[in-house]
């Protein structure tokens, strides 16, 4: 039976990587990524000498071919991302999916785990955790301020990832939608300049007005019921 791994490697501070993860990449045939470069810097620091193939959103039906033509002539694979755990708002999702469609028990998908930056930013906001909502990357356009009304109107916790890019129209449209929630903004997790800033979205968004230069990484915002 191939075994088809499912490896967390960090978000940021190249140490956040077990033992386990770095010994099931050594093990591996070969090594799916994300980004073939950025992997190569976690596999030089851990000694891993693999073949990386990359896979990723934009990736083609042949390259999903060429992974199950693998697996039949049983490869062991490893997927990794940019940085967390694969699946959880990234494309890898996809691919475990097609991966057990096709071959269902025939292929073993084993969880290796590890960083993830959702639980990471819980884990230090100060903010009610026992039960909350992910949602991951908030679409661009559509069903964008749908989405913030539900923030809004929601009993639970609610976590979603942002980019630098479009911070502040986020910390607006808390600020239209849902002015009295206390929010934690936390940014550049596990790196040198890792921040986590509490308040309500008005008062975040003049800080971040104010400071351009921490408008930088990406961010997870988290929102109480």
């Amino acid at each position: 039976m191939s075994k088809f791994y499912v490896v967390s490697t960090p978000i940021g501070n190249m140490g956040d990587i077990t033992f386990r993860a770095i010994e099931t990449l050594k093990e591996v045939d070969l090594i799916l990524c994300e980004d073939t470069r950025m992997t190569k810097r976690l596999l030089d620091r851990y000694s891993v000498n693999k073949p990386t193939v990359s896979y990723h959103a934009q990736s083609k039906l042949a390259k999903t071919e060429k992974i199950f033509e693998l697996l039949q002539e049983g490869k062991n694979l490893a997927l990794v991302s940019d940085a967390g755990t694969p699946g959880i708002s990234d494309p890898g999702a996809m691919l475990v999916s097609k991966i057990k469609e096709k071959f269902g028990d025939e292929v073993n998908v084993i969880p290796i785990p590890g960083a993830s930056a959702v639980i990471t930013a819980l884990s230090a906001c100060g903010l009610p955790t026992h039960e909350f909502t992910f949602l991951g990357f908030l679409p661009h356009k559509k069903g964008r301020e749908t989405l913030f009304k539900e923030i809004a109107e929601s009993k639970r916790t609610m976590v979603f990832y942002e980019s630098p890019h479009r911070i502040l129209k986020a910390l607006e449209s808390l600020q239209k939608f849902c002015p009295k929630k206390k929010v934690c903004v936390a940014r550049e997790l596990t790196k040198v300049y890792e921040e986590f800033r509490t308040g309500d979205p008005k008062g975040l968004l003049e800080y971040f007005r104010e400071n351009p230069e921490k408008i930088r990484g990406e961010f997870t915002i988290i929102t109480t019921p």
